[in-house]
């Protein structure tokens, strides 16, 4: 069996030291190399031709994302970065993403090796992924300011035109999405699209405590909703979408006539907190046919027995396709479990989306 060949890139020795540990235990992959800053790396990179690179995000003599952006404009590849748990650590890290990085693994500010030695089973699973994971070139800066719609110096991606509002539509439906590996960037695509007015939006993104607040707060610059992580007992409104904390399960709830997001603590499911069986789940039971699921991009299975169950409960589900995942662990476990309706790249789904809302409205018109 051929090993993953992993290049480490840190500027702690200790740090080095200890991935290239945690990695050489594992019989299919071995640390070919570790560097201790970019420009070290990008002769390693080309010298050893490496399956995946951790990167830590702050580097000397070249920044983590300065090089990170080089990399995958000329030589793309998987990168797993290497995060601190810190409010500007988030930030970066979600950068980093955005330019293409498959995961990120967030080590403590305190405690480094032995809070890496526990972090080692995740660090290892993150690798095995990323060098599974499909990787794109970055188009250069020029190119991307060149594109249609592209904004103007602002590095943020921008939104295509906004769509027709959805008006009454949009008052009793939800819509559900669940995302990993990759589905940072795939669910800021699907939210994007939507219209300001679009039924509210509850989101399991696997991610770890102390992301999701910046996570949030980045897709509300971006979004026409309004974006935010989502709070125990709050209304669940049109026209905003519900993060789920790191850390923590998301559901919803009925009260009266409103809908209410749950937020609790518990153990992991599939392995997961927040986890997208627990929301799929309680989407099954409380919305019904007023649900509409989306399953994008990550590793794993979690989530697709009970998208089958929100079918038979009569919502309306939509998955990624291959071709435009990152990895297309989840939504190949749903189809396979017969919970999609439909499966579509992903510039389509927040377009399908709308479609579908319209079409129902104006069948439940006509029967009227």
């Amino acid at each position: 069996m051929n090993k993953i060949r992993v290049i480490v890139v840190d500027d702690s020795a200790l740090v080095r030291s200890l991935l290239t540990e945690i990695i050489n235990r594992q019989p299919d992959m071995v640390c070919i190399g570790a560097a201790s800053d970019p420009l070290v790396a990008r002769e390693m990179i080309r010298s050893l031709n490496p399956d995946v690179i951790t990167l830590d995000v702050e580097m000397p003599r070249m920044d983590g994302l300065d090089f990170l952006s080089r990399l995958m404009r000329l030589r793309p590849m998987p990168v797993v970065m290497v995060s601190t748990l810190t409010e500007r650590g988030a930030d970066v890290t979600l950068k980093a993403l955005e330019l293409g990085a498959v995961d990120f693994v967030a080590k403590p500010k305190i405690g480094v090796a032995d809070g890496l030695k526990l972090l080692g089973a995740e660090i290892t699973e993150k690798v095995r992924t990323a060098a599974r994971a499909r990787v794109h070139r970055l188009a250069s800066a020029s190119a991307q300011a060149a594109a249609p719609g592209a904004a103007g110096g602002t590095g943020a991606p921008a939104a295509a035109a906004a769509p027709l509002p959805l008006g009454r539509l949009s008052t009793e439906k939800l819509i559900f999405i669940g995302a990993s590996t990759g589905g940072t960037e795939a669910t800021r695509e699907v939210l994007m699209k939507l219209p300001a007015d679009a039924p509210a939006v509850l989101i399991a993104q696997h991610m770890p405590p102390g992301f999701t607040k910046s996570y949030a707060a980045r897709l509300n610059d971006l979004c026409r909703i309004r974006v935010a992580e989502a709070v125990d007992g709050e209304r669940v409104l049109p026209g905003h979408a519900y993060v789920a904390p790191g850390g923590m399960h998301l559901s919803v709830e009925r009260s009266g006539a409103n809908y209410v997001a749950r937020v609790r603590d518990g153990e992991p499911v599939n392995r997961h907190k927040p986890s997208v069986e627990v929301l799929f789940e309680s989407a099954a039971r409380v919305a019904g046919r007023n649900a509409l699921g989306v399953m994008l991009t990550g590793m794993g299975g979690d989530g697709a027995r009970s998208m089958r169950t929100m079918r038979d409960a009569g919502s309306f589900n939509i998955c990624q396709d291959e071709a435009t995942c990152v990895v297309f662990g989840m939504p190949r476990e749903a189809i396979q479990h017969g919970a999609a309706d439909e499966v579509l790249p992903l510039a389509q789904i927040a377009p399908r989306l709308i479609e579908r809302l319209r079409s129902t409205a104006g069948l439940a018109t006509s029967r009227i």
